[in-house]
C-alpha cells in the first residue's frame, strides 16, 4: 500500500533540468510514443490512462506532452464537464463507460471517475453513502475493466502545499493563466488536510494488485513528465512495427492550368 506522501515532497531536493537536456529526452520518448501508437493499432490493443492529483499538480502538462506527437484518433483525451441533469440520474459510471476504448485506441481520462473520492467527497457533491458505495465497488469495477483486456494504468500527481502555493500565484499574476484559476481551486487550496484525507482513503480501498496507483513527484515539472512517460512506455510490452518508407508520387501534368486573376485577402504579415 502506498505510504501517505501530502505534503511531503517539500522536503525533496529540486533535479536541475536544463531546456536542451529536457527537450533531448523529450524528443526521444515520443519517438517510442509514435512506436506505442503503432503497436496498439497494429495489434488491435486497448488502454485506459487514468491522471489524478491536486489542482495545478500537472496532469495536463503531462497529458499535452504525451498526445502531442501522436493521433488524437488513437490517444483520445477525456477531460469531462460537470455531469447534466440526465447524467446525475444514470448510473455513476455509465458516462466513463460510453468513453471506453475500442481496438487500437487508448483512452486518457483528465480526471476520471475517482472525482467521487475527491471533490464529490470533500465539497459534498455526493451522499455518504454515494461515497462508500465508490469506495467498495470500484476495485471491483476496474478488475473487470483489466478481466476484459484492457491495460488500466493509473497516476497520481503529488504536489506539495508550497509549490502548489507558488503554481496558483502565478496563475493569478499570469493573463495567460487566468482561466486556469477557478472559484473550485480556491476552495480546494484552503482544504488542503480535507482533500489529504480523502485521497489517503482512496489509496487504502482502490490501491490494488490488479489496478495499482503510480504516483508521480510532480514538483518539478520536467522530471515529472519524463518519468511519466517513461513508466507509461514501460507498461506496454510494444514491438517495433517496421516502417515501410513511401516515396513520393510525381505530380500530374499541369495540362495548360492557369491560376485565375483573383484578389486572395491574405492576413497581415507582420512577422
Amino acid at each position: 500500500m502506498q505510504p501517505d506522501i501530502s505534503g511531503k515532497t517539500e522536503a525533496r531536493k529540486k533535479k536541475k533540468f536544463g531546456n536542451k537536456e529536457y527537450e533531448a529526452e523529450l524528443y526521444k520518448l515520443q519517438i517510442e510514443l509514435a512506436k506505442l501508437q503503432d503497436w496498439i493499432t497494429d495489434t488491435g490493443k486497448r488502454a485506459i490512462i487514468v491522471f489524478e492529483g491536486r489542482d495545478t499538480a500537472g496532469k495536463g502538462g503531462a497529458i499535452k506532452r504525451i498526445t502531442e506527437r501522436v493521433s488524437p484518433r488513437v490517444f483520445r483525451v477525456n477531460a469531462l464537464p460537470a455531469p447534466t441533469d440526465r447524467q446525475k440520474t444514470q448510473m455513476f459510471m455509465q458516462r466513463y463507460i460510453e468513453r471506453f476504448p475500442a481496438a487500437g485506441e487508448i483512452t486518457l481520462f483528465d480526471r476520471s471517475w475517482y472525482n467521487r473520492a475527491g471533490v464529490e467527497r470533500v465539497m459534498g457533491y455526493c451522499t455518504e453513502k454515494e461515497y462508500k458505495r465508490f469506495l467498495l465497488t470500484t476495485p471491483d469495477f476496474e478488475r473487470t475493466i483489466v478481466d476484459n483486456g484492457i491495460t488500466l494504468i493509473k497516476y497520481w500527481f503529488d504536489v506539495s502545499p508550497k509549490e502548489q502555493t507558488r503554481r496558483l500565484e502565478a496563475r493569478m499574476t499570469d493573463p495567460r493563466k487566468h482561466w486556469k484559476l477557478s472559484p473550485m481551486d480556491l476552495e480546494s487550496y484552503s482544504r488542503w488536510y480535507d482533500y489529504s484525507r480523502a485521497k489517503d482513503a482512496m489509496f487504502m480501498a482502490t490501491d490494488t494488485a490488479w489496478a495499482p496507483w503510480h504516483v508521480i513527484n510532480s514538483d518539478h515539472k520536467k522530471p515529472a513528465r519524463l518519468n511519466c512517460i517513461a513508466h507509461l512506455l514501460s507498461m506496454f510490452p510494444y514491438k517495433n512495427i517496421p516502417y515501410d518508407k513511401p516515396e513520393l508520387p510525381g505530380r500530374q501534368s499541369d495540362e495548360g492550368y492557369k491560376a485565375p486573376e483573383y484578389e486572395y485577402t491574405f492576413a497581415p504579415e507582420k512577422f
